[in-house]
């Protein structure tokens, strides 16, 4: 029996390590294929070191206290104690009694076991940070709740599970209470080390803290400290307290239970000796809490009580002082804590000096004549409970009161200092304070000659929003059940035409492979790893244009084309498209849905693209991909991706390789996990510079914008958001074909981005390093637009006084997209600005004051050239009534003619979708446009059928954009008449 389990137990240990050696030979062979292994070895080096350093210190420390304990403990109640052989004294007046010994052997487990919950939940929170441990309301009563919400005091939960966790361990501890207490300190130890090591950036950027050059007001600190230093701060008097907390707890659970006390019914009483050590304990512990009130007082920057987000009056006048006090309070308890180990130790030694003079054997660990009831001084029991009694009321219910009874009453004239600091610092945090502010007053002067001088932001007005254009793809293009179209993106092309270069605003969709939509028998292992690859090419359409039946126009459509006016196999449109949009090899092995692995260079053949009633086949000759030509490297992928299949397979060749990770968001970020991307990248077509393995270049990349981020930014408030601070520091292109990511740095002036770049000097280029013709599709990323509009909406007010009366709030406008209403969304756009001298590439967004449907202000973000990352702020006059969205959706669908011909398009089995209403401002002017597609309920192919233009006071509805702007514009009157409205 005995064997079997070795057996058993070396067979699964053999197991472990060859799963680990897998893990790692995989990932170091993964990373010299994208050529970032040195940032794959400082990483597990940064955090193989962590974990051994923390585990070792913290392992040792409680192992070196529990023999201790062990050493200085009672023996057996009539037997001699195991140091010096000396008998215990039995005096009754020194011993605990029962009812005192029993509660405080609970509370003491219950401490220990507190301290294992918390940092399992700590380390479960890391490993798994979606996961939601389910927890229960806390009902007060009624009274006590009602004064609660007096206090400020919020609703408390339960935790279920911790609880539950913690109930388990004191039960062990009360069955197994020496053995258990080691298990539980070796426990405590892995999981301090695991959470350290998830902290392995944070301690690389501590080490490589860069200043900001800005401080922030109530400290005068710089903000570095708060961004690289008081995390790692905060981690470390987060280990100190917990490791000294359950040292306490353990020693003391040791030193109760020894002399068969809980049997007896009684505890003798500490000797001078264990009392040596546990003050010892105390002192460190004690230090251990000053430095956290120490810490306390700089979390104060990020606090949520009062008006403003961070310091406000009650956390500085009160708080702060609280917090200083019990800092220097608990080192005034350290330090007599010492006094008392050095007179204890001076006591010790007059003790020796006696017994070597009397020669006599006699225990060191007899019971020092104290009450029988504290075996402890009573003065330090009673100061230690008024401590964490002053500790607990202060940090809550003084500054409740405070709040409630002072502050609010005289909230404005107390808190206006400490508005002004949360405007400045969270303007600075989202970069709100480079915004460029002008007053845009519409003049509604727009004339025939002002459109012809604007024609490329006529020619560029959107009428084709992402949605319906993907369905059309869907129906359209996507040609076999295994393709896919996951998204759609905007972007700006050059098409080179007679005369010059013409900026084109288009609509770029990938089609990808996904081995899902393959029929259920055809999901085999071959088929999903061996022959369905990878997507192949791609649509690019106008997106002011409307082909036959109101359809999309594609530029590029279509694959398996084999006429003069194909290329890669993709059909283009024009001549124009051909010279313009370069495609050479449309294969796309790594997107966005590309979660599978393949092997390449097998004996079968990959598939190509669907060509009439025959398929085309291809090699991959890329430069991505890990050779498996050895049997090691084969049994080593089979255990880390589990599929046993590679090693039976006859299909490999020596030149076979795996492609894994060919996801594009998982890629990049197993590469750089601290920063954080875009939800969208978008695909460009154009020359990044890679070639493959016979010199061929490749023409389409992934773009992903990547920020880094902080939630240590002072006085920044961060709204729904999990950070207070960002910055589009990165941009990320990743070659869809090879799989090459490189990483740009986009703002130099961003210090965390400095820190990382000093810490990975081979991971980050320089912007200037990008070729020339990606630079050109460079984009102000959408999400960093939606939180910096976001965050404007409150922060554009920059006088506390208005502020504080939030009376001059902003809300995103609404619309009607389909029959649904909905937020409207940035939207990019070829325009003029006001004050520049051309039309550019830009990111738009209407602001509307709250509670009112017209127009306030709109944002617009640059994307072209030098100018880009700015940021452009047009504000209404607030006694001129500029029309929102939502306003001219009601206009649109009161109108009787208009609303008529929608219900009648809205007969059974059809549907008309209202699309994205724009608004596009034009010198002085504002002009709104609106498609309206009509859709089946089945098997949906939308088609642009009208498009509804708005200006002034009139509302025109025509089959095309150019013949709804005639009728407004133009006395002729266009060949099919226009349904003109006025606006009442």
């Amino acid at each position: 029996m005995k064997r079997s389990i070795r057996l058993i137990l070396l067979l699964l240990g053999m197991w472990l390590i060859f799963d680990l050696v897998s893990r790692l030979t995989a990932e170091i062979l993964w990373f010299r294929e994208v050529g970032y292994l040195q940032v794959l070895l400082l990483r597990l080096s940064t955090k193989l070191w962590l974990w051994i350093g923390i585990f070792f210190c913290t392992a040792s420390f409680l192992l070196f206290n529990l023999m201790i304990a062990k050493r200085f403990k009672y023996g057996k109640r009539g037997e001699e104690v195991k140091n010096k052989g000396g008998k215990l004294i039995n005096n009754t007046s020194y011993q605990l009694k029962l009812r005192f010994l029993f509660p405080a052997v609970i509370i003491l487990s219950g401490i220990a076991s507190l301290v294992i919950a918390y940092y399992s939940q700590e380390a479960l929170r890391i490993w798994q940070p979606n996961l939601e441990l389910p927890t229960k309301k806390l009902e007060f009563l009624k009274p006590l709740a009602e004064f609660g919400e007096i206090l400020g005091f919020k609703q408390t939960f339960f935790p279920i599970l911790q609880i539950g966790l913690s109930l388990l361990t004191i039960l062990v501890i009360l069955v197994f209470h020496e053995f258990s207490l080691y298990a539980f300190a070796f426990i405590l130890s892995s999981l301090l080390a695991f959470i350290f090591s998830n902290y392995w950036d944070k301690f690389l950027q501590f080490f490589n803290s860069i200043s900001f050059n800005k401080s922030e007001p109530l400290f005068n600190i710089d903000i570095s400290f708060y961004v690289f230093s008081l995390p790692i701060l905060e981690l470390l008097q987060s280990l100190f307290l917990g490791t000294f907390l359950f040292s306490i707890a353990a020693v003391g659970l040791i030193y109760l239970r020894s002399a068969n006390s809980l049997s007896e019914g009684n505890f003798p009483g500490f000797s001078i000796l264990q009392r040596l050590h546990l003050d010892t304990l105390g002192c460190l512990f004690m230090l251990s809490i000053a430095l956290r009130y120490w810490l306390l007082r700089y979390s104060l920057l990020f606090s949520q009580r009062g008006v403003n987000y961070g310091a406000s009056f009650t956390s500085v006048k009160v708080q702060l002082p609280i917090y200083t006090a019990l800092t220097w309070l608990a080192i005034a308890i350290a330090f007599y804590l010492l006094l008392r180990i050095l007179s204890l130790y001076r006591a010790i030694r007059r003790k020796e000096t006696k017994l070597q003079q009397r020669q006599k054997a006699r225990s060191y660990f007899s019971p020092s004549p104290i009450s029988s009831v504290f075996p402890y001084p009573r003065h330090l029991i009673y100061f230690l409970t008024a401590y964490f009694t002053i500790a607990g009321a202060s940090g809550e219910i003084l500054p409740s009161l405070v709040q409630r009874f002072i502050v609010q009453p005289n909230e404005l004239s107390l808190e206006l200092p400490y508005i002004k600091r949360t405007i400045a610092l969270t303007r600075q945090g989202f970069k709100l304070d480079d915004i460029e502010t002008e007053t845009f007053a519409p003049q509604g002067t727009l004339t025939s000659a002002d459109l012809k001088n604007n024609a490329s932001t006529i020619r560029n007005i959107r009428l084709w929003d992402v949605r319906p254009l993907l369905d059309a793809n869907r129906q359209l293009q996507q040609i076999r059940p295994y393709y896919q179209f996951p998204s759609a993106d905007i972007d700006r092309y050059n098409l080179l035409r007679e005369g010059g270069t013409e900026r084109q605003q288009t609509i770029i969709a990938a089609r990808e492979l996904d081995s899902q939509g393959l029929p259920k028998q055809a999901q085999t292992w071959v088929n999903q790893h061996l022959i369905y690859t990878h997507g192949y090419g791609f649509t690019l359409s106008p997106v002011n244009s409307i082909g036959v039946g109101g359809l999309p126009n594609y530029y590029v459509q279509d694959i398996g084309v084999t006429d003069a006016s194909q290329q890669g196999s993709l059909k283009l449109s024009s001549e124009v498209i051909r010279d313009s949009i370069p495609i050479g090899q449309p294969r796309i092995y790594y997107g966005e849905i590309s979660n599978n692995y393949v092997m390449t260079g097998t004996k079968t053949k990959e598939l190509d693209y669907p060509s009439g009633g025959d398929n085309a086949y291809n090699v991959y000759d890329g430069r991505g991909g890990v050779s498996i030509r050895s049997i090691w490297r084969k049994l080593f992928f089979a255990e880390y991706l589990k599929d046993w299949q590679m090693l039976l397979t006859r299909n490999f060749t020596p030149q076979t390789k795996l492609l894994f990770r060919r996801n594009i968001k998982n890629r990049v970020k197993a590469i750089a996990p601290f920063l954080r991307y875009d939800r969208d990248p978008y695909l460009v077509a154009a020359d990044g510079g890679g070639t493959t393995l016979t010199g061929e270049k490749t023409y389409l990349y992934w773009i992903i914008d990547a920020y880094t981020t902080s939630d240590r930014y002072p006085y920044s408030e961060p709204g729904s958001d999990k950070f207070n601070y960002i910055r589009n520091s990165v941009k990320v292109v990743v070659d869809a074909y090879n799989g090459s990511v490189n990483f740009y740095v986009a703002d130099s002036s961003d210090p965390i981005i400095t820190s990382l770049t000093k810490i990975f000097p081979k991971l980050f280029q320089p912007l200037d390093a990008i070729s020339a013709s990606l630079l050109r599709h460079i984009r102000y990323p959408l999400d960093l637009f939606a939180v910096q509009s976001d965050r404007l909406r409150t922060y554009h007010m920059t006088d506390p006084q208005v502020f504080y009366n939030r009376e001059d709030l902003w809300e995103i406008p609404t619309e009607i997209y389909g029959s649904k209403p909905r937020s409207v969304e940035p939207y990019y756009l070829i325009t003029e600005l006001p004050t520049a001298k051309s039309e550019e590439f830009i990111l738009l967004l209407p602001f509307t004051p709250t509670q009112r449907p017209n127009l306030i202000a709109w944002l617009a973000a640059r994307s072209d050239g030098q100018e880009y990352g700015k940021l452009l702020l047009y504000e209404f006059p607030k006694q001129q009534l500029v029309y929102g969205q939502e306003q001219i959706e009601a206009l649109i669908n009161q109108d009787p003619v208009i609303s008529q011909q929608i219900t009648l398009w809205n007969r059974e089995g059809s549907r008309v979708i209202q699309g994205n209403l724009l608004v596009i401002p034009i010198e002085q002017s504002l002009l709104y446009v609106e498609p309206l597609y009509l859709e089946a309920e089945q098997n949906s192919v939308p088609t642009l059928v009208r498009v509804i233009v708005v200006y002034q006071n009139r509302i025109v509805m025509a089959e095309t954009l150019e013949q709804a702007l005639a009728a407004i514009f133009q006395p002729i009157k266009p060949t099919t008449p226009a349904i003109i409205r006025p606006v009442q």
